[in-house]
């Protein structure tokens, strides 16, 4: 139950778990692919380890680059799409295209970034990703984009209409928990969507990597909202605001779940943004979101025991221990449910409602009645307070789930393995909002 909590409440936890150095690895796997494309076996060989290197020397990285080629067809490309600890060492998943098919590749490096192990990928039956009818790749590009900010260089990409001149962007802020910048979960990407359906429509986006996955080496000890989440969508907003092409009076910025949270936060410091967009955002303490999400997760469950309502009491109890404003005599890396003290306090004595209700910026506030995560309760609760203001649009999807994709029903997480697109309907919803003047 506990460990059901924290996936709850880190939603976008991925299976990639990065670590200090992580890019470079990604840079020596890419590296090793472009040199066996070259016919540079032994340059190839010198990057495994000696064990590795004995086993397989050039001769035999020849015969396996010429078996692939035949199996396959030529060789055209490789990029390193997903890390993860492993102990003592790391693996980097590589997806190589060739010319007939693709095929993902297993490296294994140790320590001293030497690759000791190489292995061809099994092909998985997972569901994969459902591409919207939306998404017509004739009415937009993509490029490549960095948002930086001191020490962290963050891979994203711009989507931009074509045939289209000063155009409206908006920033695509995550939810909690490492993401990338599609906001992937199982065969899902949110993101990816919503920059598809905007770009066909007019409007421009910014995606990026969330800092938590590609240097998670920095969040052991006191972090806060500031560094996982807001100094980067703050370094996204000033990169909006010099791109050619788009409107430099309408951008916006579109928070999802926390970045719907911490939306009007990063508003009080971005005088530049024309509005907010504030997707499935919580407008209670997170505590009491958690409390929630582990009632209706024990209920699912219909586990009526005695030691099933024990784990669950047990379980609200240590969740009272994060209702915090003060560390007091605890150190601020310390941690509570495997966020440290100083993650609560910040966010605890932070009143999203309030903050938003300040603000004189163009506001968009929905939700689906159909998010067991983000509920109906909040969404009441943002209405209550800025539903009457003339700056403020308000609107709740009754099919609507976490993942902003159209349901039958709540469900639990088993549900967001099961592909399904951002809500069309919602994505003509929010192009309305942005273009009515």
């Amino acid at each position: 139950m506990k460990k059901t909590t924290i996936l709850l409440f880190l939603l976008f936890v991925s299976t990639a778990s990065f670590s200090q150095g992580m890019l470079n690895l990604f840079g020596r796997a890419n590296d090793f692919f472009d040199l066996m494309s070259q016919q540079k076996f032994a340059e190839a060989d010198s990057l495994f380890d000696t064990n590795l290197r004995t086993k397989v020397p050039a001769a035999e990285l020849q015969k396996l680059w010429t078996e692939l080629n035949s199996r396959y067809g030529k060789f055209e490309s490789a990029a390193a799409v997903q890390g993860k600890a492993q102990g003592e060492y790391f693996t980097v998943i590589v997806d190589a295209k060739f010319a007939n098919d693709t095929q993902s590749f297993i490296m294994g490096f140790d320590k001293s970034e030497k690759v000791a192990g190489f292995f061809l990928r099994p092909r998985s039956t997972a569901a994969a990703y459902l591409n919207p009818a939306y998404a017509d790749t004739t009415l937009y590009s993509s490029r490549e984009i960095y948002v930086k900010t001191p020490g962290h260089n963050l891979v994203g990409l711009l989507t931009t209409p074509k045939n289209v001149a000063n155009y409206p962007l908006v920033v695509l802020v995550h939810g909690s928990g490492p993401s990338d910048m599609d906001e992937t979960v199982g065969p899902n990407k949110p993101f990816k969507d919503l920059a598809a359906g905007l770009a066909a429509k007019g409007i421009a986006s910014i995606r990026y990597v969330k800092r938590t996955m590609i240097y998670s080496a920095e969040f052991g000890g006191a972090f806060t909202v500031k560094e996982e989440t807001i100094d980067d969508a703050l370094a996204a907003i000033a990169l909006a605001g010099t791109l050619p092409g788009v409107d430099k009076k309408e951008i916006y910025l579109f928070g999802h779940s926390l970045g719907g949270m911490l939306a009007p936060k990063i508003a009080t410091l971005a005088p530049s943004l024309k509005g907010l967009i504030l997707a499935e955002a919580p407008a209670r303490k997170f505590t009491d979101l958690l409390e929630e999400q582990n009632k209706y997760m024990y209920a699912m469950s219909k586990d009526t025991t005695q030691a099933g309502r024990k784990q669950l009491a047990d379980v609200l109890k240590e969740l009272d221990r994060t209702r915090i404003t003060q560390a007091g005599t605890m150190k601020p890396d310390s941690s509570l449910l495997g966020l440290p003290v100083s993650y609560w306090v910040d966010l605890n004595n932070y009143n999203q409602v309030e903050t938003a209700r300040k603000i004189n910026k163009r506001i968009l506030i929905f939700q689906g009645e159909n998010d067991f995560q983000v509920s109906q309760a909040d969404f009441d609760s943002w209405n209550a307070a800025l539903g009457k203001k003339s700056n403020v649009t308000m609107k709740s999807y009754p099919d609507l789930n976490h993942l902003l994709s159209s349901q039958l029903e709540k469900g639990s997480v088993a549900q967001y393995q099961q592909p399904a697109s951002v809500s069309e309907t919602l994505i003509n919803d929010i192009v309305a909002w942005i273009k009515q003047k």
